[in-house]
Formats: C-alpha cells, sequence, structure tokens
C-alpha cells in the first residue's frame, strides 16, 4: 500500500531497544513537528475549506499522539528530552520543488508530508511487530493505523488541488528520492533515523 522502496530492517528494532528514553523523546518531538507542519500548510492555503477542516484534524491526533508519548516517558520515570534534529526530514525537505507556481509547491508540500507519515507508518508497523515491550508494541500498532490514514489524506488533497502537477508523475520521484535517501538510516534509535 505504501510504495516505499526499500523497507525497515527488522533489526533496527534492537538498536530501538537499547534506549527506548531516545526512541521516545525522538518520537514525540516528531509528533510536535506533524503538527506544525499541518498548521503551516493550514496557514498558506486556506482558502480550501475542506483542507483546513480535514487538516485540523489531523493537527489535533498529532497532538494527542504528542501527550500520549509523553504520558508514556512520564509513567516509565524517563524524561522528554530536548527537540532532535531529524535528518531525514531536513533531506526531504530539500527535494521540495522551490520554483514554479504557488500550487506547484502547495501540491509538493501535500507530497512531502504523506512521505513522512508513508515511512512512519512502516516503522510503527516494525515496531509493532518486533519490539519486545508489548505495551509499546500495541501503541505502535494503533499509531501505524492512524499514520495510514493521514498518509492517504494528503496524498488525496494533493491529487485535488492540483491544478498542472502530474500527482502520480510526482509521487513516483518521491518513491524514488527517499528510497535512495532511507539507505543512510536505520542505525539508530530515532523514528526516522
Amino acid at each position: 500500500m505504501l510504495g516505499l522502496k526499500l523497507a525497515t530492517d527488522p533489526r533496527w528494532v534492537t538498536i530501538v531497544e537499547s534506549n527506548i528514553e531516545e526512541i521516545l523523546t525522538d518520537h514525540a518531538w516528531c509528533e510536535q513537528k506533524a503538527a506544525t507542519n499541518i498548521i503551516t500548510i493550514i496557514t498558506y492555503n486556506s482558502e480550501h475549506e475542506e483542507l483546513v477542516t480535514d487538516l485540523l484534524e489531523i493537527a489535533k491526533e498529532e497532538l494527542e499522539h504528542f501527550q500520549m508519548v509523553h504520558n508514556i516517558i512520564k509513567a516509565r520515570g524517563l524524561k522528554l528530552g530536548r527537540e532532535r534534529k531529524d535528518h531525514y526530514v531536513n533531506e526531504l525537505f530539500k527535494f521540495l520543488k522551490k520554483d514554479g507556481s504557488r500550487n506547484d509547491a502547495f501540491v509538493d508540500r501535500l507530497l512531502f508530508s504523506a512521505m513522512i507519515e508513508a515511512r512512519s507508518c512502516e516503522r510503527f508497523k516494525v515496531l509493532s511487530q518486533n519490539i519486545e515491550d508489548q505495551e509499546l508494541a500495541a501503541f505502535y500498532k494503533e499509531l501505524m493505523i492512524s499514520e495510514a490514514g493521514h498518509y492517504t489524506t494528503f496524498l488525496r488533497f494533493a491529487r485535488k488541488y492540483s491544478e498542472k502537477v502530474n500527482v502520480d508523475k510526482r509521487w513516483q520521484e518521491w518513491i524514488d528520492f527517499e528510497g535512495e535517501l532511507i539507505t543512510n538510516y536505520g542505525k539508530s534509535e530515532t523514528v526516522h533515523g
């Protein structure tokens, strides 16, 4: 369904399990950044009523996920560390088209968002199926389902609001770029690391 070129090696979960506090902190900040990204999309495209309505719901979900991760951190006696840089997302951001029309940029931002959600969904699936901690396995299975819904929403809006962009062609370019990029990741205890 996701169409990603490269699946995460399940051995990545062993790295994650070596430092649960780090993955939880990184995950919490990923949720915060996802909400911020959505608010940015809404801010620049507020003329699209359906988009605003649906993305506001997703932004609330992302903040709820942030709170859920924070609650797990607190319940385990861990600390929410400082915000982490997400090098994977920063590399994806560089792939955004900088030229073209306002609509081209809007559609590409939606595809950028869909790509992050797709990889997060895939990583959560790997966690849910391979982590020994049953509480976290159930938690990540729940979030996997949520991320899949976010991914499809961003793709749906890219197709709906595109004026001249061949969305399927551009999405394939995103898939190909991410397939190369992800080969550099999967080596640290972060969601995209």
